[in-house]
């Protein structure tokens, strides 16, 4: 029997591994458990990903790119004049307000560059984008702060059970780009 032609088979597999670290961890992560998700044979996963690095690296580009548009496709925060503080503290609650378990699945793949060198460089991807887009409205010292701050508030929100507060998240967001 020939090859099932299967070309949607990579994004499964990648897809599967998400739903396996938000259900189980990064700790759960392994080519035989993204294998059993996907519905696929274990040697589609190695053929793919022939490291689980590899496919953490996967992951998580996939993971950042979802703020990200989400991110530029806030055309107004990018216009001259328009409240890009309150615009940003609005756009984090839809964030957070939105999938929680999908947010935190993307903040622990993101934290897992703490001990995966091969993430490192995915999870800087996604800093220096959102940096870039501040920077159309700020300068490139502030605009990586606001990211650090905007990762911060997430953070928090995240590990402390604490409401998000959009007017909190506004003010001190307008005090950093305001200066």
């Amino acid at each position: 029997m020939g090859r099932r032609y299967d070309p949607d088979r990579r994004q499964r597999i990648i897809d599967a591994a998400l739903r396996v670290v938000q259900e189980k961890g990064l700790a759960g992560l392994s080519h035989r458990t993204v294998a059993a998700a996907a519905d696929v044979p274990l040697g589609s996963t190695t053929y793919h990903f022939a490291t689980l690095d590899e496919l953490m690296v996967a992951a998580l580009r996939q993971a950042n790119e979802r703020f990200g548009e989400m991110l530029a496709g806030e055309v107004e925060l990018w216009e001259s004049g328009s409240d890009l503080a309150g615009g940003l503290a609005r756009l984090l609650g839809e964030w957070l307000q939105g999938d929680v378990g999908r947010v935190e699945l993307e903040y622990e793949l993101y934290l897992g560059a703490l001990r995966r060198p091969a993430l490192k460089p995915v999870a800087a991807e996604w800093a220096e984008s959102a940096g870039e887009l501040l920077s159309r409205r700020t300068d490139a010292v502030t605009a990586r702060g606001v990211v650090a701050l905007m990762d911060g508030i997430c953070l928090q929100v995240l590990l402390t059970g604490v409401e998000y507060d959009e007017g909190a998240a506004r003010e001190v967001l307008g005090r950093v780009i305001e200066g």
